[in-house]
């Protein structure tokens, strides 16, 4: 079970909804999208481990993270919940699903994947211990570029980004790549009986559209979407379509 208690926030009412955010970020980039949502639902946004306002602890394995959320969500009887992720936080969705069915009432998967190859899970131990030779300003233009289109690059909210990762806790960023490195939950998809969206963006270079969609092909009854566009943190460089897309699908499962 949890060991750490993860910091978060709770806004609205209604039925519930948990959003996790991507490694190296927290809840304040999250708001946007709870604000879209809280006028109907009870939104919870939650720092992982290592992030924002939730301490590093000690080195934590991808289950423990699970483990983390599960404990958050008995903690606030927040069971069942809609869970929308991000990213590293579709990682951990999936995962949650799989490991704690009844703490998910559905699921919505953005920019994410379920598995990784070797040469992808070796590029993410080598982030790490970049990180932890020298410092998040030696992986900050990588990750940057990784995450937006260039066109979109000098935009505020990208300053924010920086100026978070710059932040960030070393041992936190690289036990949380170190994480995602074991992640293998696709074998497993098909026990997962939620309704489910997937949401892929067409420029995504870290979770390319196939790792979306291989995703939703697994899932019985999962539904697809590519964003023509869309770069890996779709959710920040397209905040209206992400709300849009969350909120339809939300409205028309658990909120009808």
């Amino acid at each position: 079970m949890a060991d750490v208690r993860l910091n978060h926030v709770i806004d609205g009412s209604g039925p519930n909804v948990l959003l996790l955010h991507p490694v190296g970020l927290d809840v304040t980039f999250l708001k946007p999208l709870a604000d879209c949502l809280s006028d109907r639902y009870t939104v919870m946004r939650a720092d992982m481990r290592g992030h924002g306002g939730t301490p590093t602890h000690r080195p934590a394995t991808l289950d423990d993270l699970v483990d983390d959320i599960h404990g958050l969500i008995a903690e606030r009887a927040f069971a069942p919940a809609t869970v929308v992720g991000m990213s590293f936080g579709g990682m951990l969705a999936q995962s949650l699903a799989v490991a704690y069915p009844h703490d998910v009432s559905a699921l919505v998967l953005s920019t994410t994947a379920a598995t990784f190859t070797p040469e992808t899970r070796a590029v993410m131990e080598e982030r790490a211990v970049t990180a932890e030779k020298g410092g998040m300003e030696a992986v900050l233009q990588d990750t940057l570029q990784r995450w937006f289109t260039p066109s979109f690059l000098g935009e505020p909210i990208v300053e924010r980004v920086r100026d978070r990762l710059l932040a960030d806790d070393v041992a936190g960023w690289a036990q949380t790549w170190r994480a995602i490195a074991t992640l293998d939950v696709a074998p497993r998809l098909d026990a997962i009986e939620v309704p489910t969206l997937c949401i892929a963006g067409s420029e995504d270079k870290a979770t390319p559209p196939t790792s979306v969609r291989a995703i939703a092909e697994r899932i019985p009854g999962a539904e697809y979407v590519e964003v023509a566009g869309a770069p890996h943190m779709l959710f920040l460089e397209r905040p209206g379509e992400m709300a849009r897309l969350a909120r339809e699908f939300l409205d028309r499962t658990i909120g009808k």
